[in-house]
């Protein structure tokens, strides 16, 4: 294997790096869901590196999910790999074969049309890191994904479909 071919041709760099504090407000968070524990806090994405500004090279998102369950069913993508890194709390992630319970320093790849899911299931924070290859709008996804409850079956199934997520 090789490097690819170059894209940037100057002979010169150029200023052109995006620095992001840790400290920045999250770009979204999703509210609790109905009938939630009352130390719900929802999750809060937030948008370090979105296609738009990466090109669609790739995307990374910080996802903070509070102590509530929740987290995405088994599921594939056809256009896009996805990988998971835990930065603190207990992650529960399923790669394809078996559930894990992942904690700070863990990692997950899975490559297109694989099998997945995560979970937070621990009843305490979690935060991770989650990286898109190519790139995709994911922000939509994000965003969009908490308004599924007031459309119909088929405006679901459209939504998933626009947004390369496969549930199985």
């Amino acid at each position: 294997m090789s490097y690819p071919d170059p894209r940037y041709c100057s002979e010169h760099g150029e200023v052109s790096a995006a620095f992001r504090p840790a400290a920045t407000a999250p770009d979204f968070v999703a509210k609790p869901r109905p009938h939630a524990p009352a130390n719900a806090t929802g999750t809060a994405y937030h948008y370090l590196s979105a296609t738009v500004s990466t090109g669609g090279e790739y995307g990374l998102y910080r996802v903070d999910m509070g102590p509530e369950t929740s987290g995405p069913s088994t599921h594939f993508h056809k256009a896009m790999s996805e990988s998971f890194f835990i930065l603190s709390g207990t992650m529960r992630l399923f790669d394809g074969r078996r559930w894990v319970d992942a904690t700070a320093g863990d990692y997950l790849y899975v490559p297109v049309g694989g099998l997945h899911a995560f979970r937070n299931e621990s009843g305490e924070p979690a935060s991770m890191l989650m990286l898109f290859a190519p790139g995709a709008p994911r922000e939509e996804y994000f965003e969009g994904v908490t308004e599924l409850a007031g459309l119909s079956e088929e405006e679901r199934a459209e939504f998933f479909v626009r947004h390369d997520s496969f549930f199985v």
